[in-house]
């Protein structure tokens, strides 16, 4: 006897064994596809840093240039400034010395030196002792104390005060407001802002140093200064002359440098 089969279906398969999708068939569910994101806070990040490493760059290039803005090379670039011919090693003398210029740039002066250290000095510092400074390559500013303010004279110590081979002090008499001295050069200005002030003394402090190694320290001078006037006395370290000239010697002068005041 025949046993009985199922019927087939058109693809010689049997009935319910697979068949076309949505008859009785399995399907696999839909894909779900998520977008990538954009870090956006990275890139705002990254962007702000960008930003200000710019602004920084750009204010420090502005600094700089503005720095630089007055700055000389020669002091044929000063105008108005005097220079002198006195040679190095002046005599060290103990006696009182009738300069020529007032105050003076170069010439004989005391063995002991005033202190060049940045020195703020209150008082009409010895002039002999002064000058030695000169020869040791400081920048010297004086004023007048009848003819300038307090607040000059504390802008002028802004140029002064920690600045090695520079001293500030008052000059009685000065035929000028402000007078700035370097071993034979002198600018004698009306003004504590005029630029030629920070110029003169940029360019030649330690510039005009005839003693190269000498120090600008003497902090026995500076803690008790010898006052213009005053007798020749011991004070801090001392050092030989190294090609005496007679005292008394002035050097020659020559004409104003620069055309014109700015």
């Amino acid at each position: 006897m025949a046993k009985d089969r199922k019927p087939a279906t058109g693809n010689g398969r049997p009935a319910g064994k697979g068949g076309p999708a949505g008859k009785g068939g399995r399907t696999r569910p839909p894909a779900n596809v998520v977008a990538p994101q954009r870090p956006w806070g990275l890139i705002a990040a990254a962007v702000a840093v960008v930003v200000f490493a710019a602004a920084v760059i750009t204010y420090a290039v502005v600094q700089v240039n503005k720095a630089n803005a007055d700055k000389v090379a020669s002091i044929d670039e000063i105008a108005g400034v005097r220079t002198y011919d006195y040679s190095a090693g002046q005599n060290h003398v103990s006696e009182p010395v009738s300069y020529s210029e007032s105050p003076p740039v170069g010439g004989p002066h005391d063995p002991a030196w005033a202190d060049c250290t940045g020195t703020v000095y209150d008082v009409d510092i010895r002039h002999e002792n002064a000058v030695h400074s000169l020869e040791h390559g400081a920048v010297w500013i004086t004023y007048n104390p009848d003819r300038v303010s307090d607040a000059d004279v504390a802008k002028l110590a802004k140029l002064v005060d920690g600045e090695s081979g520079r001293m500030l002090s008052p000059y009685a008499g000065l035929d000028s407001p402000i007078s700035v001295q370097a071993w034979n050069h002198q600018l004698k200005v009306d003004s504590a802002s005029d630029k030629r002030i920070k110029q003169f003394a940029d360019l030649l402090t330690y510039a005009a140093n005839l003693e190269p190694g000498a120090s600008c320290e003497n902090p026995d001078f500076a803690a008790n200064p010898l006052v213009a006037g005053e007798a020749s006395t011991p004070v801090g370290p001392t050092d030989m002359a190294t090609t005496p000239t007679p005292a008394g010697q002035t050097g020659s002068e020559s004409r104003p440098t620069g055309t014109s005041a700015p």
